[in-house]
């Protein structure tokens, strides 16, 4: 692959902007409900965002300043006067209307009308709930940090939840939250969003133990020009070596096959551990 080589401080804002966020991406949305200090409600939705910790349960966003004139934005004026917030999470069925939510409405102007969404009063805080959101979290502020000054600056909210209210329209059997009934929405560059369905989604099993580890693997499969790196990863992830029983096995019923074309083979059937002994 060629490269180029971007340094930020010599390039316009605009187009260090349009770097990162189509670099960086999916990111999640969070759809912030706040008021101001004359309780008038606000609602907006931000892509830096992201949960930081369970313990205590921390969510972060940033509220960055207008790109084009360098105003903040009145989440982050609001969470300066009253200092709560509700993240709300966004799905499918809600993001054109969040869409409408995004325009440069005046400070004082409710989105929850212009949008059509529905606020509900929270348990513990002044910002309404969106009625329509999936999940929905009552936050309290701990701390703002300004990142920098003018266009593009960003904020950072810090918030600690205090309450979650939960659809049970998203929760499996065993009461957690399936990703494949959030029907999450996330934001990519530009424009550009990406649909979390069941279809675009998959598994990895989570290493809770050493693997084997790519540098252990053998020399024919680290420099196969055949086995795609994911391939080879999946190799690379086996808990142990396959035992000398399956490696003969495997060596007696593919023996005439080419090992390369083998283990992608048995690789696509999930025979991992198999596609790797035609090496050893």
């Amino acid at each position: 692959m060629a490269f180029i080589t971007v340094n930020p401080s010599e390039h316009p804002i605009a187009q260090v902007h349009q770097y990162l966020l189509g670099a960086v991406g999916p990111r999640p949305i969070c759809f912030a409900s706040t008021v101001d200090k004359e309780g008038n409600p606000n609602l907006a939705p931000f892509s830096f965002f992201n949960v930081f910790s369970a313990n205590p349960p921390i969510v972060v966003f940033a509220p960055n300043n207008s790109g084009r004139d360098g105003t903040p934005k009145h989440t982050w004026l609001n969470v300066k006067e009253v200092p709560e917030v509700v993240v709300n999470i966004v799905n499918y069925n809600m993001v054109q209307q969040m869409n409408v939510s995004a325009a440069p409405w005046d400070r004082g102007v409710s989105e929850f009308e212009k949008a059509g969404f529905t606020p509900v009063a929270s348990d513990f805080i002044q910002p309404f709930r969106v009625a329509e959101s999936p999940v929905q979290m009552e936050c309290k502020v701990i701390n703002t940090i300004e990142l920098g000054q003018g266009g593009g600056a960003g904020n950072l909210v810090i918030a600690e939840v205090i309450r979650m209210h939960i659809s049970e329209d998203v929760l499996n059997e065993e009461g957690k939250i399936d990703p494949r009934k959030m029907d999450l929405v996330a934001r990519m560059g530009g424009a550009w969003y990406c649909h979390a369905t069941a279809e675009s989604m998959f598994q990895l099993p989570q290493p809770m133990q050493k693997t084997i580890g790519f540098d252990a693997l053998p020399a024919a499969v680290k420099n196969s020009t055949i086995l795609s790196a994911n391939d080879i990863g999946k190799m690379a992830a086996l808990l142990e070596f396959p035992h000398e029983e399956l490696i003969a096995g495997t060596k007696a019923l593919h023996g005439n096959t080419d090992p390369e074309n083998a283990a992608i083979d048995l690789i696509s059937q999930g025979k991992i551990a198999e596609a790797l002994a035609l090496f050893l």
